[in-house]
C-alpha cells in the first residue's frame, strides 16, 4: 500500500514546534483539560487551540469535548503509528538493482 505523504507530513509537523512538544510531555501524565495546558504553556486559548489542532490532525493526541472545555490525551494508537513511521522513513534497504547516477 503507499505511503500517505501528506498524512506522514502531518506527524512531523506536530513534533517540530516547542509549543506542540511542551504539550505533549505534559501530556505524557494524562489527560488535560485545555484550560491546565494554557496556564503550563503560557498561551493565548487562541494559539494553544491552534497548536492542539495540529497535534490532533496527525494523530498522536486525542480531543474530548466536556461542555465548554476540550480535554486532550495522547493517542496510544497515533504513537505508535508515529514511531513506526519514523522507523519505516529511516530504515536502510539497500535496492541492489539501483545505479547511482553517479556511477553510470
Amino acid at each position: 500500500m503507499p505511503r500517505d505523504h501528506e498524512q506522514d507530513a502531518k506527524v512531523f509537523k506536530a513534533l517540530c514546534n516547542p509549543y506542540r512538544l511542551q504539550a505533549l510531555e505534559l501530556l505524557q501524565s494524562g489527560e488535560k483539560c485545555a484550560c491546565d495546558l494554557n496556564e503550563a504553556i503560557d498561551l493565548s486559548p487562541s494559539t494553544l487551540s491552534h497548536h492542539m489542532r495540529i497535534l490532533v490532525e496527525s494523530g498522536i493526541v486525542t480531543a474530548r469535548q466536556d461542555g465548554k472545555w476540550v480535554h486532550y490525551s495522547i493517542s496510544k494508537e497515533g504513537s505508535r503509528n508515529a514511531m513506526e513511521l519514523l522507523a519505516d522513513l529511516t530504515r536502510v534497504t539497500p535496492d541492489p538493482s539501483f545505479i547511482s547516477a553517479c556511477d553510470r
